[in-house]
């Protein structure tokens, strides 16, 4: 069983966090065309004219439509952008946040951008946020073994750092089947966040061999010889030198009830 926070069930993109600034608005307040990124364009964002929507205490607050068009043949489950926005002298007076998600090949989508300015904007920077992310993982029952994305992590509870994207955990403990998942680390998340898995026992005693193998199965019988373990209905057996390593099972033996027969009648005497 999983429990993840709220935090983590966003899917991510990341992209090149290099900087792209651009004209704000042309001559003719035509459309702004963005392709990011601009060596290899994965997006292709169009700005529409951007509107006053009125000031407060010394800030203006603007608003535009943002058409976004996946160039590539995957989907983009989702991408966040920085935009920050310049005066003339090239001082930063707004920014803010645009995030684009589930794009499927080749799709569009529109979305608004908002956004407050202490002046005019006349130019502005394209970037997309990368870092770490701190996500505490819990494994019941503790104590796991804990690799993240096949390197090893430390042991349950632990707290790791996590790249935007998606990532694979994995957790072992002797005794206890092995559990792992997927955790999508969104560019927007915030620290707290935590995910818990649950081990659950093991349904087949195990036997690891000396070359690595292991086996899943019932074992039969052992001795100072050999090992008979039955797997998928066969039982096989080996030499008792070449194994490294056996995990049996608490089985549960059914009890039921005794039947009581009737008593046969008494003879005469």
């Amino acid at each position: 069983m999983l429990q993840l926070s709220s935090k983590m069930r966003t899917l991510s993109v990341a992209f090149l966090s290099a900087l792209l600034s651009v004209p704000l608005v042309s001559a003719k307040n035509e459309p702004l065309i963005i392709m990011w990124p601009p060596e290899t364009p994965a997006l292709k964002l169009t700005f529409e004219k951007f509107r006053a929507q009125g000031s407060y205490s010394g800030q203006s607050a603007y608003l535009t439509d943002v058409t976004v068009v996946n160039l590539t043949e995957k989907q983009i489950p989702r991408a966040v952008f920085t935009v920050s926005l310049f005066d003339k002298n090239k001082v930063r007076i707004g920014q803010g946040l645009l995030s684009v998600g589930d794009l499927e090949a080749g799709q569009s989508a529109k979305f608004e951008f908002q956004f407050n300015s202490v002046g005019i904007p006349s130019t502005l920077t394209l970037s997309a946020r990368k870092g770490t992310i701190p996500l505490r993982v819990v494994s019941v029952p503790p104590g796991a073994a804990l690799k993240v994305d096949g390197a090893d992590a430390g042991t349950t509870p632990v707290m790791v750092r996590l790249t935007v994207g998606t990532h694979q955990l994995d957790v072992t403990k002797e005794g206890y089947a092995p559990g792992s998942t997927p955790v999508d680390v969104g560019a927007d998340e915030l620290p707290g966040g935590s995910i818990t898995i649950e081990l659950g026992g093991m349904s087949r005693d195990t036997v690891e061999m000396r070359d690595g193998t292991v086996l899943l199965g019932d074992v039969i019988s052992t001795s100072m010889t050999d090992v008979v373990v039955r797997v998928d209905g066969k039982e096989q057996s080996y030499a008792r030198n070449l194994v490294k390593k056996v995990i049996l099972v608490e089985r549960v033996v059914e009890q039921h009830p005794a039947v009581l027969q009737p008593a046969s009648p008494s003879q005469p005497k």
